[in-house]
């Protein structure tokens, strides 16, 4: 706890000593910082959850954090953010989750997933379409307007499906799960994991993600995990802050405004609800053109079953 306030003061720090600097040389050196932090917790890393933003991470790690909950008698509101629960007990691996954003601005291993090769590596994918609108929400109620400059999002007022088509939305989202499905096969401990499928059969998938690091869950464990992560919970969670150690992950902007909680509608395929039908088929037309059909994303479903073998 002590070390991550440090790494933030330190990091706060060097930015303000460098506030004469021009924008972008600011900017780069604040992302080179993040980078340097990434870096040094993948290479302690005994798991790396890779994922974009908006992808169901958040549910996942209450998932995890909830099993290591029941398994070493941790209290409710501890959730695993990399090494804090193995510090508490050296049988918790140390996961590390990821948007795989800044360490390549550290490491300048840009066009590969070099820095991963030798990892233990479990992707995190889901629907690009209903990513996006996801993004267009938290960069709407829940960004702070420096994290817009530092990671290239629109500083103006946008509607959603302007937003949706930017450099900043869909076709970020694709290049990110493309920018994988070239490295896959490079990464001998691989799992793919769907939030669709985690979804539909939550305790199979959350079995599957304990299984690749090693753990060997029971029924009942799995029961209560899927159980304390449900959607409802997880909103009663968030409104009560029962994460607060957690920082801004599970709380909400602003309590009266469902779509600036951190829990929204979790829908699969909800992306459809916001656009009319030409700006539909735009999107769709997008993904089925763009994106690398290893995920098994079409324009009639979000939910075909991807082939990709995965590590044992």
């Amino acid at each position: 706890m002590w070390y991550v306030i440090w790494k933030r003061l330190s990091r706060e720090l060097v930015l303000r000593a460098a506030f004469v600097l021009p924008p972008e040389r600011r900017k780069a050196l604040e992302r080179r910082m993040r980078g340097k932090e990434e870096f040094r917790k993948l290479r302690l890393a005994d798991c790396v959850v890779v994922s974009f933003g908006k992808s169901g991470r958040t549910w996942l790690r209450v998932l995890i954090s909830r099993f290591y909950q029941i398994r070493y008698g941790l209290r409710p509101s501890v959730m695993i953010g990399f090494d804090n629960l193995h510090r508490r007990n050296a049988a918790i691996p140390r996961i590390f989750f990821t948007h795989d954003n800044y360490l390549r601005d550290y490491t300048g291993n840009r066009h590969d997933k070099s820095d991963f090769y030798d990892r233990r590596v479990v992707l995190l994918a889901r629907d690009p379409r209903d990513v996006a609108v996801s993004q267009f929400f938290q960069w709407k109620f829940r960004m702070r307007p420096a994290k817009k400059v530092l990671n290239d999002y629109p500083t103006e007022d946008v509607d959603i499906f302007r937003f949706v088509m930017s450099p900043a939305g869909l076709p970020r989202v694709v290049d990110f799960l493309n920018g994988w499905a070239r490295e896959m096969p490079r990464i001998p401990a691989f799992l793919l994991l769907r939030y669709e499928d985690l979804r539909a059969d939550t305790a199979g998938e959350l079995a599957r993600v304990l299984e690749f690091v090693g753990e060997k869950p029971t029924a009942g464990e799995l029961a209560d995990c899927v159980a304390f992560a449900s959607v409802e919970n997880m909103r009663k969670l968030e409104e009560k802050q029962v994460f607060w150690l957690a920082g801004s992950r599970l709380r909400p902007k602003d309590r009266s405004n469902p779509n600036s909680y951190k829990v929204r509608r979790a829908k699969v395929g909800g992306w459809r609800d916001y656009f009319d039908d030409e700006q539909v088929a735009a999107i769709d037309a997008f993904v089925a053109e763009r994106l690398d059909p290893v995920f098994g994303y079409r324009a009639t479903t979000g939910t075909t079953t991807a082939d990709v073998a995965t590590a044992p």
